[in-house]
């Protein structure tokens, strides 16, 4: 048995300040510059600029597309368009209305909405019908009915034959898998058949209108099977597609794009993010592209590119960089403080949008991927291929990924485990001085 190797974080040899860089930083303060005095608090999910905390920004959401159909099926006509003037004026006035919402409330009142308009939908997984383990159906059954929104037995594999049965049918079936490290009962169904039935009917018929949602990652105290990331094993099941949003909105219109869209998705919904992650959510129907990455942070001299948690994650790194604590102050490198970073949400991890990432690098000449799963085979390894196949003349350093370990998720050690802000850190220094 081959022996696990864990790579020790680099940030305490970072003492070598003196790099003379092939490519001008875009933000350099003066070499002089020091330190704060006071080391400025980094953000958290309260103040996060990764979130949208008024109305106005709400509103403005990048891509968003409003949807005022009063009945919505997956055939039928579709009737989209984006923000405009009317909409953000005084809600008093004829102006969209926001309200404040947890992910886990943004991701209920997407259920309601499709299934007040598309009455073929359903809702059903284990304890669905009392609203399951993170509340996210909590009220649906009473008030859409038991025949629409029920429980079932506890087989994954059943839920996810039951789905791929009622999506042939012509229903818009939504199942939930009720914790993502229990999806692998039901891989077979999904890779198998879900994936591959209108390929395999020659696209005469389809099961398009099946969504699989499941809470995943790290929350804290899962241990190894409450807490992985199984995005990366669905890679090479095309036909399929897999998204996983950063807060409320992104939940919101991702996933009613999600139910609606002519391909069987899996919506992985970061269970830590359900109650941290708050924002004012549009009330009305509306939707965010799918297979879109979203540039949330504009930068010149490095692409960092990330999707759910370790994004909060990357922004207080950035933030520790550029107001170092003392302990962090003579590790730093004094012309980095001032760095220009792009941050780039990935949202639809299959299939992901590379011409994004790679408008980016060949602006940046350099790029970090960052994500919770482990590091062998991870989403990471193939956006750093296809980034060195694509950008090569334009990289000015290898491709880094910051990522979970290659080993079980555990418990006591989970800290350690994740992709925490030293080594994003760590990371950026050893790309910047390459």
């Amino acid at each position: 048995m081959n022996k696990l190797k864990l790579r020790r974080p680099r940030v305490a040899l970072a003492q070598a300040v003196t790099v003379t860089h092939r490519r001008t930083l875009a933000s350099h303060p003066h070499p002089l510059a020091q330190p704060h005095s006071v080391a400025v608090p980094p953000p958290t999910m309260a103040n996060s600029s990764l979130l949208k905390h008024n109305r106005i920004n709400a509103l403005n959401t990048p891509g968003l597309l409003w949807r005022d159909d009063e009945e919505i099926s997956l055939n039928g006509p579709r009737t989209v368009r984006g923000t405009t003037d009317q909409d953000t004026q005084d809600v008093q006035q004829g102006g969209r209305e926001t309200t404040k919402m947890n992910m886990y409330q943004a991701i209920r009142d997407a259920m309601s909405i499709t299934l007040t308009k598309d009455e073929k939908s359903v809702v059903f997984g284990e304890d669905v019908f009392f609203g399951g383990v993170f509340r996210c159906t909590m009220g649906l059954s009473e008030e859409y009915g038991q025949e629409r929104v029920f429980n079932t037995p506890l087989t994954e594999q059943g839920i996810a034959g039951f789905g791929i049965g009622l999506a042939a049918m012509g229903q818009t079936a939504i199942a939930e898998i009720q914790f993502a490290d229990y999806i692998f009962p039901a891989f077979d169904q999904i890779v198998n058949e879900a994936a591959k039935y209108r390929y395999r009917a020659g696209g005469r018929c389809n099961v398009g209108s099946l969504t699989f949602r499941s809470p995943c990652m790290a929350v804290g105290h899962g241990g190894l099977y409450h807490s992985q990331s199984p995005e990366a094993y669905f890679m090479q099941a095309q036909g399929i597609k897999v998204v996983i949003p950063r807060g409320p909105i992104q939940a919101k219109g991702l996933l009613l794009a999600s139910i609606r869209d002519p391909n069987p998705t899996i919506f992985f919904e970061p269970k830590i993010l359900y109650r941290s992650a708050v924002e004012q959510v549009p009330v009305t129907d509306f939707e965010l592209p799918l297979s879109s990455a979203e540039v949330i942070k504009e930068g010149k001299d490095l692409t960092i590119v990330s999707w759910g948690p370790p994004l909060y994650t990357i922004e207080s790194a950035l933030h520790m960089m550029q107001n170092p604590s003392e302990d962090l102050a003579g590790l730093i490198p004094q012309d980095l403080k001032g760095l220009s970073v792009e941050l780039i949400d990935l949202r639809t991890i299959i299939p992901y949008d590379m011409d994004t990432i790679v408008q980016s690098v060949n602006k940046t000449g350099r790029c970090i991927v960052v994500h919770e799963a482990s590091r062998m085979g991870g989403v990471g390894s193939e956006l750093a291929a296809e980034i060195q196949e694509r950008c090569f003349l334009r990289l000015e350093a290898p491709v880094q990924r910051v990522t979970g370990w290659d080993t079980p998720f555990g418990l006591a050690y989970e800290k350690f485990y994740l992709p925490e802000q030293i080594r994003v850190i760590d990371s950026v220094i050893e790309t910047m001085q390459y």
